[in-house]
């Protein structure tokens, strides 16, 4: 029996069928690819300090969080190599490779901190102040710190006196320096006298809020406080409570160190407002008056002359963010601790690149943090490799340049005024973070050189880094257990 022949125009059906599914699959497997323009380092020396306020408000209405203009409050951010003295005469290219010695000491600190499973300062909680008005305020970048990289400028004590204060959310206890200094190292204001303040108080020995300090100590029925940072630097002093003024937005009974010794890399600013989750960090002090939440947005340092900002309050959080679930370290309750599954290069998950990598296991050892004062993200040394192959793989057409500091994948782009890059992607639970190109792929010197912003760490704990940052408004509200990204967050 003969078989019916297959008509023509079946197999032109069939044929175009197959192709199409060929090329579906085949465009759904191509790299993805995003546009990164570029601008090298600047040739000239930063610009000059000053400190004006910037229509902040209509920033944060922007991305819907609709703001009470009347309850939100916004100053403009500096880099603190305009508060150092020791950076006014450096060159970009000289200020860009001191700011990497310190990100290594900064992030080593961290791990080492971590590993040793160390809570100074985790302890404590105190003085909540009652109220319903949120505040914003300007946050200035600088590496300059070896305790973190931004700055804000607020007033302390009654009449307030203002100074530039290190913004970090690795550390707890808030302090700052003050006479009579038995060791002080150089600030760009006044050092603080507490006897000219009308709110100053300080903390007795047998007080509740003595005993919520890690290492207290006393002397004269009065209460010490002694923190000390893993570069070495520390400060030593009186425990106290103060009144903090973020240009008119007053905070009261602010659990504060009054440093009288105050040794190490702190250079420029007059002390530290700690964000961390302990229960002695701002954030959680002022918790009932701001509901526990902030949110801070980075801008770009080498590309912008936008200000970066932080807010506290509900207008901390932005609707356009999505959000991952924080994680809890029993044994370290000052970092921000969040669940990374994977990355994506080029639109392709790493394969090697899995979840074990990541994971803080119950003993406290591992874990990803997200910290505003370590620059370049680490991963553990594994996941590193993998992510920079792949990166290396889908920019095979780009020019290679030497290592550059601790960056093994540079480029030479000089001449050039835009390149196509392979897009990365960060997998936190229940969040997907696209990067913007400008956030991994970073200008070195004025020449054209260009390297891949991740690091490896032989250590356990891996840390997103403020210039994966850059560009997102990264909320951190604790009453939620959240954290979260908004893209665009600064526009």
């Amino acid at each position: 029996m003969e078989g019916k022949p297959i008509s023509i125009s079946f197999l032109f059906t069939f044929s175009s069928i197959f192709l199409s599914l060929l090329a579906i699959s085949v465009s759904s497997t191509s790299p993805q690819y995003q546009t990164l323009v570029l601008n090298s380092l600047p040739n000239s020396q930063p610009q000059s300090l000053t400190w004006a306020t910037e229509d902040f408000e209509a920033q944060l209405s922007g991305d819907g969080s609709n703001p009470d203009p009347d309850n939100t409050l916004s100053v403009q951010l500096h880099h603190v190599d305009l508060v150092s003295p020791s950076s006014f005469n450096a060159t970009p290219n000289a200020l860009f490779k001191l700011r990497l010695q310190r990100d290594a000491a900064r992030a080593k600190a961290l791990s080492d901190l971590a590993a040793a499973n160390i809570t100074a300062g985790r302890r404590g909680g105190g003085h909540h102040v009652v109220g319903g008005r949120d505040f914003s305020s300007s946050v200035t970048s600088g590496l300059a710190q070896g305790s973190g990289e931004y700055f804000t400028r607020l007033g302390v004590g009654t009449p307030p006196k203002y100074a530039y204060m290190v913004l970090d959310t690795g550390s707890d206890v808030v302090w700052i320096q003050c006479s009579p200094c038995k060791k002080c190292y150089t600030q760009s204001d006044p050092v603080f006298d507490p006897t000219k303040s009308s709110s100053f108080l300080g903390v007795s020995c047998g007080s509740p809020l003595c005993r919520r300090l890690d290492s207290p100590g006393c002397n004269r029925k009065k209460c010490l406080y002694q923190v000390s940072y893993g570069d070495g630097s520390f400060t030593v002093g009186d425990f106290s409570t103060e009144t903090l003024t973020f240009r008119k937005t007053r905070v009261s009974n602010v659990a504060l160190g009054c440093g009288h010794d105050n040794e190490g890399l702190f250079v420029g600013a007059a002390g530290l407002l700690g964000l961390g989750r302990g229960r002695l960090s701002f954030p959680t002090q002022a918790g009932r008056r701001f509901g526990r939440k902030f949110s801070y947005c980075l801008v770009d340092r080498s590309a912008s002359s936008r200000p970066s900002y932080i807010v506290f309050g509900e207008s901390a959080v932005s609707r356009t963010a999505v959000f991952t679930p924080l994680v809890a370290n029993p044994k370290l309750d000052t970092f921000y601790y969040v669940e990374l599954s994977g990355i994506s290069v080029g639109g392709t998950r790493v394969p090697s690149i899995r979840p074990s990598l990541f994971k803080l296991d119950a003993a406290g050892d591992g874990g990803v943090i997200v910290d505003s004062g370590t620059s370049v993200t680490r991963l553990t040394r594994p996941a590193y490799v993998a992510l920079r192959d792949a990166f290396r793989m889908g920019a095979a057409n780009l020019k290679r340049a030497p290592d550059f500091s601790l960056f093994d994948t540079c480029f030479d782009l000089s001449g050039k005024t835009e390149v196509k890059v392979p897009t990365v992607v960060l997998h936190f639970k229940g969040a997907d973070v696209s990067l913007p190109a400008s956030n991994y792929l970073i200008p070195v010197d004025s020449d054209g050189t260009f390297c891949f912003a991740f690091a490896g760490t032989m250590s356990g704990l891996s840390i997103i880094g403020n210039i994966q940052q850059q560009g997102f408004r990264v909320v951190f509200d604790l009453a939620g257990s959240r954290l979260g990204f908004a893209p665009r967050g600064c526009a």
